[in-house]
């Protein structure tokens, strides 16, 4: 049986031919798709959104430990979150499969920063397996739930952007999804409990456990020596050079280097190094390719090999063909340099095109909240989803995104330094209950006047709308309780809990100017359906009287795509008129009209 698929897809479709039982996560590009399509085979798989990534893994550790195969998937910041339940259960060990699917993000396409996680898989001391295409993201996942089990360790199967995303043909093989038989759970507080007088000989064993891994890795079938294919005419100036390279830089290598030998390496961790040695005495020069760290060639090194140095510049930001090309030009000198090392640029044809920015859709509710933050002078510290678009211009609304659940403890920092004015920190409803609970309550516990606005929208919206605790649904589709954001700052002990519609400018002014100089923490609920998700696109329509606009450009500074550039009256003074196709009737411009110019007519 073959079917095309991502690499997202092929884990998923590997979880269900593994048998996996548990499945668990929080939704982050690139990852988000593993869940999606695993909660497709829920029949045989109980799948679940996770309020956090932590959680994501405790459930799924909870699951391996009571004897059944489990897998949780993120992105890679993601797996920082969930780095402490991780670190000692490297310690315990699975007893049922234990797999995580780390998403990284080189080039950070939609990330806040740019980290290998294969650092954090050798710092676990877990298992590490890197695919190359969809079909290894099957293969692997398949074996990985296997050597779980066989070594009673945590393995990590890294993805990336371009694997997660790219699709091929996987051969499935005889595809029956089934639930793993359980293992017997059988009580054990030497191996579950990790008070110092287990721990101590945990990590004797967990040292014990990577010398047997590392004589496996030597072995497996995903390390492999591939040399150049027949009827590939080898010159001289690659006769005798060797490339050690994983993942999907391999594919690179493949394309740019067909004449050179490879040592692919799809089990990373422990690294297999007999192999390494092995492979590096075969050739003259020995070459390492790898996308974003040097994570393999550091380890090379350190084993007393001398590894080929070069100016190319491989370890930032996403590699591509180009940037091959360019080291093949400088170590062999046989092909031209690309012209375009970095990324793939715009053709000649294409440059002259302005870029478009992203910005928040028509319609959308956090539009409103920043417009009223930036008109009322507020620092805004933000945090991570669609409304980081709020901290570039015309709303120019927010100061700061480190990372999720960041934004409530970044305002209180900022009040506790002394910084004086109106200070607000804003988030999301997902996450809310991602992270922000614990920064709401530590506020109100240490007796820090900050303001916190949750931007409501009901949806977990930027990684593509998966539910959450407000939404009243499930993965798997089933009805949900509904959890309320003000219950919880009720029961956190707020006093001052406000709900206003993100759609009304002038009752957010009013609310958010009275609680920033109120000197008393306040949670302010601003509520607007995400219009995709809630199918409200089309909702209504605006138009402009064009005989009242006056061309003032008020309504431009709300920055809604919808609307645009009309007739010019003056130098440098257009009037607005509404795209018809994208105007979603939210009537936020009419609101900043002074002359009535703005309408809704449907």
């Amino acid at each position: 049986m073959k079917k095309f698929l991502s690499a997202n897809e092929a884990v998923a479709h590997a979880a269900a031919q593994a048998g996996c039982v548990v499945a668990s996560a929080y939704p982050g590009t690139p990852s988000t798709e593993i869940l999606e399509n695993i909660a497709k085979f829920k029949d045989t798989i109980r799948c679940e959104w996770a309020v956090n990534e932590k959680v994501a893994v405790e459930t799924a550790v909870g699951a391996s430990m009571a004897g059944a195969r489990a897998i949780t998937a993120m992105k890679h910041v993601g797996l920082n979150v969930a780095m402490d339940p991780l670190m000692t259960f490297t310690y315990v060990g699975p007893l049922g499969g234990f797999v995580l699917v780390s998403a990284d993000d080189p080039g950070m396409h939609s990330s806040q920063n740019e980290q290998d996680n294969r650092n954090l898989a050798k710092f676990a001391r877990a298992l590490l397996l890197e695919p190359a295409d969809s079909q290894e993201a099957y293969d692997m996942t398949i074996k990985a739930f296997e050597l779980s089990e066989k070594f009673q360790v945590p393995v990590i199967l890294r993805l990336t952007t371009r694997t997660s995303h790219s699709a091929s043909l996987v051969e499935l093989g005889d595809f029956k999804p089934a639930p793993h038989p359980l293992i017997p759970y059988k009580k054990n507080i030497a191996k579950n409990i990790p008070v110092p007088m287990f721990a101590r000989q945990h990590r004797l064993d967990a040292q014990k456990r990577t010398e047997a891994m590392e004589k496996e890795a030597n072995k497996s079938k995903f390390n492999r020596i591939i040399k150049p294919a027949k009827g590939v005419k080898v010159s001289a100036k690659a006769k005798g050079l060797g490339i050690v390279t994983s993942a999907v830089a391999y594919q690179y290598v493949r394309e740019i280097f067909p004449d050179c030998q490879i040592l692919k390496l799809g089990w990373t961790n422990p690294l297999p190094k007999a192999l390494v040695s092995k492979f590096a005495k075969s050739v003259k020069k020995l070459l390492v390719v790898e996308e974003l760290d040097p994570f393999l060639e550091a380890q090379i090194k350190a084993m007393g090999i001398k590894v080929l140095a070069h100016k190319t510049e491989l370890n930032m930001h996403e590699l591509n063909a180009d940037r091959i090309q360019n080291l093949r030009h400088e170590l062999l000198g046989d092909v031209p340099k690309a012209k375009s090392p970095n990324s793939n640029t715009p053709n000649s044809k294409t440059q002259t095109l302005p870029t478009r920015p992203p910005v928040l859709c028509a319609g959308c509710g956090h539009r409103g909240v920043f417009y009223v933050l930036h008109k009322l002078g507020a620092t805004v510290t933000g945090d991570i989803g669609c409304y980081t678009l709020g901290a570039f211009p015309p709303l120019d609304a927010m100061d700061s995104t480190i990372c999720m659940g960041a934004s409530i403890g970044n305002a209180a920092g900022m009040r506790k330094a002394g910084l004086k004015g109106r200070i607000c920190a804003v988030l999301g409803d997902s996450t809310f209950f991602h992270s922000g609970i614990t920064g709401i309550l530590s506020a109100l516990y240490n007796g820090t006047p900050v303001t916190t606005v949750v931007l409501d929208n009901r949806i977990t919206a930027m990684t593509g709308h998966q539910d959450n605790p407000g939404t009243g649904k499930t993965l798997a589709g089933d009805s949900a309780p509904v959890t309320e954001i003000g219950d919880i700052a009720k029961a956190c002990g707020y006093k001052n809990v406000v709900k206003v519609s993100a759609d009304d400018l002038g009752g957010l002014e009013k609310t958010l100017s009275t609680a920033m100089d109120s000197g008393e923490p306040w949670l302010v609920i601003a509520y607007a359906p995400c219009r995709i998700a809630a199918k409200l696109t089309k909702e209504g329509l605006c138009e402009v009287d064009p005989e009242k606009c006056k061309a003032c450009g008020a309504c431009f500074k709300m920055g809604c795509p919808a609307m645009t550039r009309g007739k010019e009256i003056r130098p440098g003074a257009f009037q607005m008129v509404i795209d018809a196709n994208q105007c979603a009737g939210c009537k936020q411009c009419g609101q900043v009209c002074k002359f009535g110019a703005i309408k809704r007519v449907r």
